[in-house]
């Protein structure tokens, strides 16, 4: 059984402000963002290939990201759609039409970089197990449902609600077939994959991923990226020490 990654790395990145491209080729360290997210899944044990729908105008810039790295596993390069959902439609039949349909496919946003390989891990075997799958974070702050004149209608309480995030993980041939449907019906605006498939009736169900593992759609989040990664260095940096080192 094959299990393959498919990044999305098609959006422009209107909320990062004033920079001149798309977040998700926005630098740190030298690298931009999205080579951190491919590097976690192409050195992942598990996964097989990969293919990374990307902006047409920057499919060259990012094969150059890619041709500085010796991956194990194939990795192709598609152009993105018109809309999200297309740009994800795109992967997933360049992928169904070249792999084995009940193989595993996790749906991965590019400007995610912070994932671990102990959730795409755990992303793999629910699928094997029970059937399509979402990453979640659990709320830490108060959720309100408002209503139709801005007042506050009801709270949920913290404990039923969960973020979605990604990788989001589904058998290829299932993934392919609700796309299919949602294209005949004229169904052009899910906002995810799993609402996508949540919409044709399949259950989706759960496992927890980091805390950290945010979306870099905005300049706060890109410092807290930057934080982040410069906070594991000091980390690393230390561990290194010879206990006791530095003592007086």
């Amino acid at each position: 059984m094959g299990v393959h990654a498919l990044i999305f790395a098609g959006g422009v990145g209107r909320r990062m402000g004033g920079s001149t491209r798309p977040k998700q080729f926005l630098e740190l360290g030298g690298r931009p963002i999205i080579d951190y997210t491919i590097a976690h899944f192409a050195e992942h044990e598990l996964v097989t290939s990969m293919v990374i729908v990307c902006l047409e105008p920057w499919i060259p810039y990012l094969e150059h990201v890619l041709a500085r790295r010796y991956y194990r596993i194939p990795i192709d390069v598609v152009p993105g759609g018109e809309t999200g959902q297309d740009s994800i439609f795109r992967g997933v039949k360049h992928l169904f039409e070249r792999r084995e349909h009940d193989d595993i496919v996790l749906v991965h946003d590019g400007v995610r970089p912070l994932i671990d390989d102990k959730t795409i891990t755990a992303c793999v075997r629910s699928v094997e197990e029970r059937g399509c799958t979402a990453t979640t974070a659990p709320a830490v702050e108060t959720i309100v449902v408002c209503g139709d004149r801005g007042e506050v209608g009801s709270i949920i309480p913290r404990a039923q609600v969960e973020l979605a995030r990604a990788p989001q993980a589904f058998r290829l041939g299932e993934l392919y077939e609700a796309h299919m449907r949602a294209r005949a019906e004229g169904l052009d605006e899910f906002i995810d994959s799993i609402s996508l498939m949540s919409h044709f009736g399949h259950t989706i169900y759960t496992v927890e991923g980091p805390a950290e593992n945010i979306k870099v759609t905005t300049p706060m989040d890109y410092y807290a990226f930057k934080g982040y990664m410069e906070a594991r260095d000091q980390r690393m940096l230390w561990s290194e020490w010879p206990e006791g080192a530095g003592a007086r």
